[in-house]
């Protein structure tokens, strides 16, 4: 996939208030700070599309991005983090609802890409989210980011570790990407994975029959 435009749609706090085109929806999530903004802003080859910081949370709505506007559109959307611990816990539930409302509800969402750090070891945090996913039936792909700043030898260990872990519920793996804003390693690959998912016909969903 060529990226020929990316600008930014709108902000969200409710599932009625996203956009109304009916555009596919790719949404990336991940613990906070684990690099989500710059891997946003290296796939669509924009420098501040999403915006970076060097504060956790700083994402707290559903921001929507909108992708080839001019040909075969779709959405790249910017959830807010989970495990930001410096919040209080009714922002945090309100977080939790808003997020989990949008990924169990939203008919446009294509997949979601899980965003984990490949420079530690499994967290416990990331693989209950990939549960989550898994059992609610929500399309997802694992996008591991910072691989440039890791030895290759830790890398290997760590997604040998990472697909043991996941490998306990699920018995088929998810897509996965290794992936470094600083180096542009995993662009294409994921880029050609959501074409593909973009060009696959959406599952016409099951209908009671009448009695």
């Amino acid at each position: 996939m060529i990226i020929t435009s990316a600008e930014f749609a709108k902000s969200s706090e409710f599932l009625d208030q996203c956009p109304t085109t009916g555009y596919p929806e790719f949404a990336f999530i991940g613990r906070s700070n684990v690099g989500k903004s710059s891997l946003i802003n290296m796939l669509v080859d924009r420098r501040s599309l999403a915006k970076t910081s060097g504060t956790p949370g700083k994402t707290r709505l559903m921001n929507h991005f909108i992708i080839n506007e001019k040909k075969k559109p779709w959405y790249l959307v910017d959830l807010p983090g989970f495990g930001y611990a410096k919040i209080s816990q009714s922002e945090r539930a309100k977080w939790k609802k808003m997020v989990r409302t949008y990924l169990e509800e939203r008919e446009t969402l294509r997949c979601t890409m899980l965003l984990v750090d490949i420079r530690i070891e499994p967290q416990k945090i990331d693989l209950e989210f990939a549960k989550y996913l898994g059992e609610d039936g929500i399309p997802f792909a694992i996008a591991f980011t910072k691989a440039d700043r890791q030895k290759p030898a830790v890398l290997e260990r760590h997604l040998k570790m990472f697909n043991e872990a996941m490998s306990e519920n699920f018995a088929e793996m998810p897509n996965m990407f290794v992936t470094s804003a600083e180096t542009r390693l995993g662009k294409d690959r994921m880029l050609d994975f959501i074409e593909s998912v973009i060009n696959t016909p959406m599952p016409e969903k099951e209908t009671e029959e009448e009695e």
